[in-house]
């Protein structure tokens, strides 16, 4: 998946970021606006684990949603 579809799509994606990691507010998807670097963040605040793990789940939803559109 190309993020530059996600951050270019972001408002069709929320739905999808917030369903795969429930703990997001919308306050945070706001903030991430379809950053990645922003998404690893928030995604490793609110869950307690580790940059390389933000990472890993975030390349796990690109995989997962390879051939999807909003």
């Amino acid at each position: 998946m190309d993020w530059n579809i996600v951050e270019g799509n972001w408002k069709q994606f929320r739905g999808k970021v917030k369903t795969q990691w429930g703990k997001l507010t919308d306050d945070h998807l706001d903030v991430i606006a379809g950053k990645r670097d922003q998404l690893a963040g928030k995604i490793q605040e609110s869950y307690g684990i580790t940059k390389d793990e933000a990472e890993k789940q975030i390349k796990d939803f690109e995989k997962s949603n390879q051939d999807s559109r909003p």
